[in-house]
């Protein structure tokens, strides 16, 4: 199963839509990230596996096997959609790698925010190993995460690397030896939502979306959406918080209003 945790400000509650193979059931993932958007209590989103050993390790060829092109195509599109949909979270997501992640399970982990993994999973864009190519997002999200040159050879190769090579070319934020429990990737991930919590919910949002807008644009036109973002923060509650609670020098109790 793969599982979306919630993280909140009082609590991390596990919410487990679908299945980690193929990340098949779409449907259901759509109808809780659609939850998720609209939950002004979701701070941070952090995906995992309920598969020890496996992250998402991609498409079920067999099911696909049995597809005419039509339907390879329609498949394929919603995958798409599917990965665009996590991207599009306003709040923080993190992808907790604790076991193989390849095809479209590396795809689902490029469309979060921040990933980390154990050091080792086997992560890659299998896809020319098979006579295919990413068509979830991994050809766009990869080149902007480690650069182009590189991204080009781990897709014509179709290579897999573990957490410790993920790391050292920025795949991934952090890389952690793996623990008995086959959860050291989860473990640091909450620890870094856990860390992202306190602070100013609307401020996280505004950052998030003004770096995502930006890196599609010119920094110019970057520059601009910073200071339409900025000028959303400035009204809010949490920014006076801000201030007091430095002046008073307490800690802020953001409320994300």
């Amino acid at each position: 199963m793969l599982r979306l945790c919630r993280a909140v400000s009082r609590a991390v509650s596990p919410v487990s839509p679908g299945l980690c193979r193929a990340v098949s059931p779409v449907s259901p993932l759509f109808s809780v990230l659609e939850q998720l958007r609209f939950d002004e209590q979701v701070r941070v989103v952090v995906f995992k596996s309920q598969v020890k050993g496996v992250f998402c390790a991609g498409a079920d060829l067999k099911e696909r096997a049995k597809m005419d092109d039509a339907k390879v195509g329609e498949f394929v599109r919603r995958l798409r959609n599917l990965m665009d949909e996590i991207a599009a979270l306003p709040v923080p997501t993190i992808a907790a790698i604790d076991g193989y992640a390849l095809g479209g399970g590396l795809e689902l982990a490029l469309a979060c925010d921040l990933r980390v993994a154990a050091s080792s999973a086997k992560m890659g864009l299998i896809e020319t190993t098979r006579g295919l190519l990413p068509g979830a997002g991994g050809t766009q999200r990869l080149p902007r995460c480690v650069g182009i040159g590189l991204a080009k050879e781990l897709i014509f190769t179709g290579r897999q690397i573990d957490g410790e090579q993920a790391a050292s070319m920025g795949l991934v934020n952090h890389s952690v030896p793996q623990n008995s429990e086959g959860d050291a990737a989860y473990q640091r991930a909450l620890a870094l939502a856990k860390e992202i919590l306190p602070q100013a919910p609307f401020a996280v949002k505004m950052g998030k979306l003004a770096i995502n807008k930006g890196m599609e644009v010119d920094i110019a036109s970057g520059m601009a959406i910073e200071g339409m973002c900025y000028a959303q923060n400035i009204p809010t509650k949490d920014r006076q918080e801000g201030m007091a609670a430095f002046r008073e020098k307490r800690p802020p109790r953001f409320t994300g209003k």
